[in-house]
């Protein structure tokens, strides 16, 4: 606790001011952030860059007997207009890393000891926890349904808090991360890729009602981990922050998954052709089981050339994290 209160100590308005690596708060015990209130202004969030992980065709080439032939590249389409119609469990993720303002995707899921009214957001890990050689990110937020009606950015500029946020601001007060990814990330995703998901529990910035409540939608998890190979269909969603995207407008790929595998001794990763850049991180990869929409990835990595964008299976680990999650917050 002493070094949570040194921590607070070094609160600015842009974050906290020492990035020491050997201060930096790694352990999942650690995590704290404190609401700012007005942080998250238009202007910051649209400045936000993207947390891009990217490999190379030397490390995708890895352990060919596992992995599947590239896919071929899926053009990402905009999703339609407004947001809450089509997609309103997407949003952004917003956070500062000590290389500045960042952003990420996230997707409201639903939580299972709160039924309807969940706070919790699935993303990557990569989001709230810079891995191996650092620690949690600070002032993470979520804005379900970032910019509703996919304005322009000269659109934006006269757009109130209202339509850039239509859903108001949510603070995360608590973060989980795999150990893997805490212990074994890095910029590329190293060891960690396979186990580079996370979850939030929100906050809304006044009122009572849940997320789930006020968006009017959540998604279940699958965390059963599908073979790719008895899974038809996959799609993709979040909001590309890297050129030749803006970061201000929702997109999605849908493609069939294949296998990639990273190492003979690492858990196989879901993989599909899409052009969506950095900034995309986190966001929800759904499928369709019974006529209903499920979680069951989000986005981790890619190559340097946006071909393909790949996430990790979601088994028993991840479970887990999401049940101690849920009942962290049991009765509350």
């Amino acid at each position: 606790m002493s070094a949570l209160q040194r921590g607070l100590h070094q609160w600015k308005n842009a974050g906290w001011k020492n990035w020491d690596k050997d201060k930096w708060l790694s352990e999942a015990r650690d995590f704290v952030n404190p609401v700012i209130a007005g942080l998250w202004k238009p202007a910051r969030m649209k400045s936000a860059k993207d947390p891009d992980k990217t490999i190379s065709a030397k490390d995708a080439a890895a352990d060919q007997g596992v992995s599947d032939p590239d896919p071929a590249p899926v053009e990402a389409t905009a999703e339609k207009t407004p947001y809450h119609d089509h997609a309103a469990p997407v949003g952004k993720v917003f956070f500062d890393s000590p290389e500045g303002s960042m952003v990420c995707s996230g997707t409201v899921v639903k939580d299972v000891n709160h039924p309807g009214k969940s706070n919790l957001v699935w993303t990557a890990g990569h989001c709230v926890h810079a891995g191996g050689k650092g620690g949690w990110y600070r002032n993470i937020a979520f804005v379900p349904a970032y910019n509703d009606q996919g304005r322009s950015e000269s659109e934006l500029r006269s757009a109130s808090a209202a339509q850039i946020a239509p859903y108001g601001q949510w603070w995360a007060d608590w973060a989980s991360t795999s150990n893997q990814w805490i212990a074994g990330g890095d910029e590329t995703g190293g060891a960690g890729a396979p186990y580079d998901y996370a979850l939030l529990h929100v906050k809304p910035e006044q009122g009572s009602k849940s997320l789930e409540e006020t968006v009017g939608n959540a998604l279940d998890v699958d965390f059963s981990a599908p073979s790719a190979r008895d899974v038809s269909t996959m799609g993709a969603w979040g909001y590309p922050a890297a050129p030749p995207y803006s970061g201000l407008k929702m997109f999605k790929c849908v493609d069939r998954p294949g296998r990639l595998s990273l190492s003979p001794g690492l858990p196989t990763m879901y993989r599909i052709g899409c052009t969506m850049t950095g900034g995309s991180s986190g966001g929800g990869w759904f499928r369709v089981v019974d006529g209903k929409a499920e979680l069951v990835s989000n986005t981790s990595i890619g190559p340097a050339d946006n071909t393909w964008l790949a996430g990790p299976q979601l088994g028993k680990g991840a479970q887990a994290l999401y049940e101690n999650m849920s009942k962290r917050y049991d009765g509350q």
